[in-house]
Parts: structure tokens; C-alpha cells; sequence
């Protein structure tokens, strides 16, 4: 396996451990807050491309989250102080939250100049997606960047990935659909497509769009469903829990 991703707070910076434990919620943590505006509405990169420039880490024994932000200001505090409840439309999911108290909103809101509030989600799991995990093999991004000429790598990182994975062939992954596959000590179920949305034609570094991911895909890959979405990358659930290492094997099971 080449890489993990993940992030406490939706649309910051992903981090990179060198290992993670997989549990039936995916990697712990993962997206546990996002950011709402004064109407409520979910704030991410589609409001501002910056806000992937956020260096966000939590505790998840102690609930401890650190915000780091580019202009070299950092904001610290607990989460386990929750004020009110909210519920959240996440492209026609509704996630269930709370508002953290502390110096969180005033960090963000003076960051992205608007009024904005950190809220956690009630149930682990909930932030991330339709499925708990999302993988890609990065022999895919790599003809993706070949399709359009791009010159040196495209970074993997702007499809947001959890796990990257090395040693197989563009877009095999998509042929998984219902196997299993062993990665680590773990054991994942691929569960289909994942559907792309505009935040995959910006940089993961800046926020600012730098390629056409979207119209590239489009021009060679088939829909999905009509309606679905334009399709790079799986999501899976975790059917065996267990340690995963960046460098750890991987394989399709035959049966399980």
C-alpha cells in the first residue's frame, strides 16, 4: 500500500500516518467535524479552496483538536464541550451534529472571512461518505495524467482518498465490485464506484484549480448511472477489522 489519507475536520489538509487502525466506522476520526455557516449549510473546499491549506489533528483519546492555519496561528482545545444540536444536508445525506464550544468558530470564521461554526458529528462514520472508506490505485491517477499530457505526477491527494494503493493495473479496482480484498491486517468489501465532485480539479496544496479532472474522466470513462456521477476511485466497507502500514501486501480473495 502506497498511502493513507484522512482528516479531522472535512476539507482540510489530509494527513499521512505511516499506519492506522480500520474499524467498522473506517479510520478514526475521519471527517468526525465539518463547518456549517450561519444558514446552517455544510461549509467545505467548494466554498473556499483554501481551506485545504488547514492543518487539522485530533486526539482521539484525550478529544484534543489542533488547528493550524497558513498563516502560522494555531488554535487548541477540547471538543468534548457540545452546544447545539444541528443537522446537516451532505449532498442529500443528513448528518446528525453538535456545536463545539471554545475558540474553534472565531479560528475559522477569521480565517475564511465568514461566520462559521465547528460541529461534531453524533456517530463516527457519518462524515465521511455513503461508505466508511474510499480507496484508488495510483496506476489510475497516473493515466488520468497521461490522458491529458500533464507533466510530472498528478498528486493522488486531490481525489482524497483513504488508501492509495500500488502494484496494480489503471482502474482494476473498479472490477472488485463485491470481493473482498485482504490490506494489513484488515479485510475490506468493495462496495462500487465512487462518484466525483468538483473539488478533484484543485490542488491539494493551495485549493486552486490547476486541472480538469472532472472533463478529463468524462472524456474517457463511461457514467454512472444516470444521475450517479462521473466515477474514479471505490469505496469500501471493513468487514475484518485491523492494523493497515503504508508498505503493508495487499490482494483480491478468492472467497469470502
Amino acid at each position: 500500500m502506497a498511502r493513507i489519507g484522512y482528516t479531522p475536520v472535512k476539507g482540510t489538509a489530509l494527513r499521512h500516518p505511516d499506519a492506522v487502525h480500520l474499524g467498522e466506522a473506517g479510520i478514526a476520526g475521519n471527517r468526525r467535524f465539518y463547518l456549517i455557516g450561519d444558514d446552517g449549510l455544510l461549509f467545505s473546499v467548494f466554498d473556499l479552496g483554501a481551506l485545504v491549506q488547514v492543518s487539522a489533528e485530533v486526539d482521539v483519546t484525550t478529544e484534543i483538536l489542533r488547528c493550524s492555519f497558513p498563516d502560522g496561528s494555531m488554535v487548541r482545545g477540547s471538543t468534548s464541550a457540545l452546544g447545539e444540536a444541528v443537522r446537516t444536508d451532505f449532498d442529500g445525506r443528513d448528518v446528525a451534529g453538535h456545536v463545539v464550544q471554545g475558540p474553534f468558530a472565531d479560528a475559522f470564521s477569521s480565517f475564511t472571512g465568514r461566520s462559521l461554526r465547528l460541529v461534531r458529528t453524533d456517530r463516527d462514520g457519518d462524515g465521511p461518505d455513503v461508505e466508511p472508506l474510499t480507496v484508488v490505485s495510483l496506476a489510475s491517477v497516473e493515466d488520468l495524467a497521461r490522458r491529458r499530457d500533464h507533466p510530472g505526477d498528478l498528486d493522488a491527494r486531490r481525489f482524497r482518498m483513504n488508501l492509495e494503493l500500488d502494484g496494480c493495473d489503471p482502474y482494476e479496482e473498479d472490477t472488485w465490485a463485491g470481493r473482498a480484498v485482504s490490506v494489513g491486517e484488515a479485510i475490506l468489501r468493495i462496495m462500487g464506484q465512487v462518484p466525483r465532485c468538483r473539488v478533484t480539479n484543485r490542488s491539494p496544496v493551495t485549493g486552486e484549480a490547476d486541472f480538469p479532472t472532472l472533463k478529463t474522466v468524462a472524456s474517457y470513462r463511461p457514467p454512472m448511472s444516470p444521475g450517479k456521477g462521473i466515477p474514479f476511485g471505490v469505496y469500501a466497507r471493513i468487514e475484518l477489522p485491523g492494523l493497515v502500514h503504508v508498505g503493508d501486501e495487499w490482494g483480491v480473495l478468492r472467497t469470502r
